[in-house]
Formats: structure tokens, C-alpha cells, sequence
């Protein structure tokens, strides 16, 4: 189900959301999974302890051909507790509000720096290429210790990943490719740490005589893939939203101190990770009558879910007021995205910090005519030209 705009989830889920909110559907490898729009449902669901984030498991609904292939050791979004949940506690400690408040300055700074080099060259300007995508890029650079030099290579290869256009040989490639460039970084860091993330979790690891250099790989990638492409795109979106709104964006200007409201807001509107929370059922149970059987693959549309009417009126309307902090972005469940509170930080650091500097930045194309990609895992605007 294709999106057709860049300011909301396919049409058909409005229709299908309405008529079933949980539905059986085909996928491109002809199986059939089920389908969940409703919110209440997507919650229910997530929460069950009979469902499983195995991606290796036959009945796991893969959207992508080809990402099944890719080893998984260390990717604790494929991971079922008791395993999962090991990990997980290693890792929440370093996403927390206050941790990754300590990161305001260097996101600031990064910030600063992607807009003085765009201010510095040609009008109009890409918005993508130069805020979108570097920013998110070199603050994951940052968190893990990745060199400066090297921020490049990951905007191309993260892309081929996520992209629908991509073949199956294409994205296990750029992963392994990618997984082997981590494990370089972290066996660099097992004899001179820094003071980044995955110098830190080696000594955790190490700490409690569970350090696996293989698993901790794959968990520098989790964290690499997951926190660039899907922030840089909120960034494109969420600026596209304000200049084609010029009551959205005069509220920002004259109240920022309203920005993590508008941002949590942005990000239910915009819900771009919207299948993550796919999953696998692997003991029987029941949902609202139906039953959902061991071996059944199940897609909770996140978009779907956080764009339901019974529980956010008027949901194609972006509304600073509405209070949006259970939306399902982040999806929902022992699953839920580690780095949102890095992400809602980039956010807000960026959107204040863009309409503050360039009080007079505007579109070059209308929303109508900016590229637009709609792509099984995660969409966006390829360009967005902007002048000022």
C-alpha cells in the first residue's frame, strides 16, 4: 500500500481501518500475514508475550526480500526475552533523558555547523542533502566514535538498505559490508576506548564476563541504521510540514519553548517507520474474536494505528495541542525504539535552531512537486530545495 503524499500513511488504510482493523493481507512473496490498523489493537497486540521478533522464524512477515539473510547476531529488535531483554538492560542506560541530554551541545554544534556551510553556498538549497542527512549521520558518529572521515559512506549504504529499489543481493552486501566496518571500530576500541558508546558497553560487557565482540558488531549497526535514515527523514518531513504551514510555523517561531510538543505531534502525523512492528505469533491466542495462530505472521502499520480517529480527532491534522505522547511511532512493547529520546532531541534542536537562523528560509518547488519515495519500511522526500 503505496503512500501517495508526503504528509500521510496510504489512503487505504483509512478504508481498511474502518471496514477491519485487523485484516488478512498478501505479501510480495505471495504468503499471507495479518494486518493491524486499529490503535487499541496495535497495543494489545505488542504487549503479548506470545508473539515473537525473530526475524529467522519461517512465519516472520518479511516486507523486504532479502533482510532475513543478513546476520543477526547482536540485533536485539530480532531478539526474544530472555536474550532480548539482557541486552536491552546493557543498553537503556545510555538512552536516557539524561544521558542524552549531555549531548545537546555536540548536536548543537553539528547543527550550526551543516547550516553555516548550506548559508555558505549556492541558492536554493538542498535541505536534505544539506541539513536532513548530515546531522543525524554525524551525531551517530559521534555517539559510537566512528571517524569524521567516514561519515560519508554510511548516507549511501544506509539507503540501499531501505530502499524498496534495492535487490536482495544489494542490501545483504551494504550490510555485511557495514557490519564488517563496525567490527573494525569496536576491535580498535577494545585496546584504546573513548569516550563513546560502544567503548562504554565494552565495559560493561566485560564487567559482568559477557563481552562478545560479534554481538556488540551488531549492535553498533542496529544503532547506526536505525538512528540515521529514519531521523533525517523527520527532519525533511517535519520542515516540509512548517514552510507549507505558515500558522504551524509562526507558532514555532513565537513559542519554541513549545518544540518537543510540536516534534511529538510531527512525529505521530508523520509516523515514518511504520511496519518495524511486524511480528511473529508463536503461541496461540485471541484478539478482539479472531485467532491468531503459532506460525502466523502479523504488520501492526504504525501510521495506521497512530492515525486512528477513536483515539487522535482529527488525525490528518497536525495539532500542537493534542498531547500525542501515545502515538506508535516508536512502536510499542518490550521493542520500543531505544534512541527516541536522541531522536526527539535532533528534532527539536534542528527545527528551532533552522527557523531561528533563517527567518526568511521558504520553499523553491511547492509540496506538490518535491520527490517523493514510499518505501516498505520507512518513507520521505528525496530533495527538498529551499531558498531564503
Amino acid at each position: 500500500m503505496p503512500r501517495s503524499c508526503p504528509f500521510g500513511p496510504p489512503p487505504q488504510y483509512a478504508q481498511v481501518r474502518r471496514e477491519a482493523p485487523i485484516s488478512r493481507v498478501t505479501l510480495q512473496d505471495g504468503k499471507q500475514a495479518w494486518l493491524i490498523t486499529g490503535h487499541a489493537f496495535a497495543r494489545e497486540f505488542l504487549s503479548s508475550d506470545k508473539i515473537s521478533s525473530n526475524r529467522a522464524n519461517p512465519g516472520f512477515p518479511q516486507l523486504v526480500p532479502g533482510v532475513a539473510s543478513v546476520p543477526l547476531k547482536g540485533t536485539i529488535v530480532a531478539m526474544d526475552p530472555p536474550e532480548h531483554s539482557q541486552h536491552r538492560r546493557m543498553i537503556t542506560n545510555e538512552f536516557t533523558v539524561k544521558r542524552v541530554k549531555q549531548m545537546r551541545p555536540a548536536i548543537q554544534r553539528i547543527t550550526d555547523r551543516s547550516i553555516d556551510e548550506m548559508l555558505a553556498g549556492p541558492r536554493p538549497a538542498d535541505l536534505v542533502e544539506a541539513l536532513s542527512l548530515p546531522v543525524p549521520s554525524l551525531v551517530i558518529c559521534e555517539l559510537l566514535g566512528v571517524p569524521y572521515a567516514d561519515r560519508g559512506q554510511f548516507q549511501g549504504r544506509t539507503k540501499v538498505i531501505l530502499s524498496r529499489n534495492s535487490t536482495s543481493e544489494q542490501r545483504r552486501d551494504t550490510a555485511l559490508w557495514l557490519r564488517q566496518y563496525i567490527n573494525g571500530l569496536v576491535v580498535g576500541k577494545e585496546t584504546e576506548p573513548g569516550e563513546d558508546l560502544l567503548s562504554r558497553l565494552i565495559d560493561k560487557y566485560r564487567g559482568i564476563d559477557a563481552y562478545d565482540r560479534e554481538t556488540l558488531t551488531g549492535i553498533g549497526l542496529l544503532l547506526l541504521v536505525g538512528g540515521h535514515e529514519t531521523t533525517a527523514n523527520m527532519i525533511s518531513l517535519s520542515a516540509a510540514s512548517l514552510l507549507d504551514d505558515p500558522e504551524l510555523l509562526a507558532g514555532l517561531r513565537e513559542r519554541p519553548e513549545r518544540t518537543p510538543q510540536l516534534v511529538e505531534e510531527l512525529l505521530r502525523f508523520h509516523s515514518i517507520v511504520d511496519n518495524a512492528t511486524s511480528r511473529v505469533v508463536v503461541e496461540d491466542f485471541e484478539l478482539d474474536g479472531i485467532t491468531f495462530r503459532a506460525g502466523d505472521g502479523v504488520i501492526v502499520a504504525a501510521a495506521a494505528a497512530s492515525h486512528d480517529p477513536d483515539v487522535f480527532e482529527r488525525p490528518d491534522q497536525i495539532d500542537v495541542d493534542r498531547g500525542a505522547r501515545h502515538h506508535l511511532a516508536f512502536g510499542f512493547g518490550i521493542h520500543q525504539c531505544l534512541g527516541q529520546n536522541l531522536a526527539r532531541l535532533e528534532l527539536e534542536i534542528v527545527l528551532n535552531t533552522l527557523f531561528a537562523r533563517i527567518p526568511d528560509l521558504t520553499l523553491a518547488d511547492p509540496v506538490e512537486r518535491l520527490p517523493f519515495k514510499s518505501d516498505a519500511l520507512v518513507y520521505g522526500i528525496h530533495r527538498l530545495p529551499v531558498t531564503w
